[in-house]
């Protein structure tokens, strides 16, 4: 980013509450406005900024030495307020300290580790979806059915959990990234079971908790080596656990719902299941399983013009960069045919998300087993989100499909 000048564009100003639940149920006019707005856009609710167009958030992304995330990913500011739980080690810390647990998890989740569990997954996921089919039900909730139960199936097992609490891990996610926001009638219902949900997934980080053949236990591993220190293991095993497990189920529902919503676009990947990781990806970039998240200015920094003062919160839109048509043709159409390389729903640069491609195998999975056996998908009810302060997320997306002959 350019160094400040004297003479600063004074950015316009949008009275708007992203958080509010109109705009968390229908982000794209909100988006649209604040694209159309300017580069740049005073919230004047939260006295933060906002980056809406793929260019800015794309460069602010990348610049993290001018747009720190170590004082938090969210709306506070941890220069002057204490962390409600250790910050992420990966999220919401910069170099040097967020260069150990990256290096460590790049090694564990490289290609060679994915490619022992392609087939192991390929086969969890033939498996889902024939029982679903053998119930002879061709109505169902494609978001209980299929995008929840298979993540919680097979990413806790590579992690090396055991199988009893799994059903704690969304509601703790659904607590963690409510928490980047505002405190407001989203982050009070969850403060009943905060200590409950934490306490459950701090003990899921042990060393004697977790298998010793998976994700886990290779990063307590690399404590013993000296690469981490062992108080850091455990955070980074959270880590883990927080942002690989919502994300991947509602990128999956996003998919989903896209094919459901897009029956040309699902023959076209019946016809050409190689498209799968195509797919997930223009899938996230239409829908962007996370909407927003915040930077701190580290110094004056000026974007487009306008000068940010130093210490002060900007807010991301993921969400409205994933479909600005000054980067992308058509953005509000899911399409096959498109290259949805650049998306920013996974980050960008030295924060990009480490663990981007377990998702997408995940989802390859799935969306090629039910690709061989589903010759149509489409929405049998009008599906239902589930409000979130960070996340695009669902409470039910219903389906009636045929099965292929």
């Amino acid at each position: 980013m350019p160094e400040a000048t004297a003479t600063a564009v004074l950015p316009p100003t949008s009275h708007a509450d992203p958080f509010a639940a109109e705009h968390l149920e229908h982000p794209e006019p909100l988006h649209h406005s604040l694209r159309e707005a300017g580069p740049v856009v005073r919230l004047s609710r939260y006295d933060v900024y906002a980056l809406a167009r793929h260019q800015e958030v794309h460069a602010a992304l990348v610049d993290w030495q001018s747009f720190q995330s170590g004082a938090g990913v969210g709306l506070a500011n941890f220069r002057h307020e204490k962390p409600w739980r250790p910050p992420s080690l990966l999220l919401e810390a910069d170099p040097p300290h967020h260069d150990a647990p990256r290096s460590v998890l790049r090694e564990i989740l490289a290609p060679p580790a994915l490619r022992r569990l392609r087939e192991t997954w390929q086969v969890a996921a033939e498996n889902l979806v024939d029982a679903l089919l053998a119930t002879g039900s061709m109505e169902f909730d494609a978001f209980d059915a299929l995008a929840k139960v298979f993540p919680l199936r097979v990413f806790p097992d590579a992690v090396g959990l055991g199988p009893d609490g799994r059903e704690n891990l969304l509601p703790y996610g659904n607590m963690a990234f409510n928490a980047f926001g505002p405190r407001n009638d989203l982050v009070a219902a969850d403060a009943h079971r905060v200590a409950k949900l934490s306490a459950w997934v701090n003990a899921q980080c042990a060393r004697e908790k977790l298998t010793q053949d998976g994700f886990g236990a290779r990063i307590w591993a690399a404590a013993d080596r000296g690469d981490l220190t062992h108080e850091q293991a455990p955070l980074v095993v959270r880590s883990l656990l927080t942002a690989g497990v919502d994300t991947t189920v509602h990128g999956l529902a996003a998919a989903l719902y896209a094919f459901a919503t897009h029956p040309d676009q699902w023959q076209r990947l019946r016809e050409r299941p190689e498209l799968a990781r195509v797919a997930f990806d223009e899938a996230v970039r239409w829908q962007s399983p996370v909407q927003t998240f915040f930077r701190t200015a580290t110094t004056d920094v000026t974007v487009a013009g306008t000068v940010i003062p130093q210490d002060s919160k900007i807010l991301m839109f993921l969400g409205a960069a994933n479909r600005d048509p000054a980067r992308w043709s058509d953005p509000d159409r899911f399409d096959l045919g498109r290259d949805p390389s650049g998306h920013v729903s996974f980050g960008m640069g030295l924060h990009q998300c480490v663990g981007q491609h377990v998702a997408r195998l995940e989802a390859e999975s799935l969306l090629t087993a039910l690709a061989r056996r589903v010759e149509r998908i489409e929405l049998a009810d009008e599906p239902r989100r589930h409000l979130n302060n960070t996340l695009r997320s669902w409470a039910s997306l219903p389906v009636r499909i045929r099965p292929a002959a």
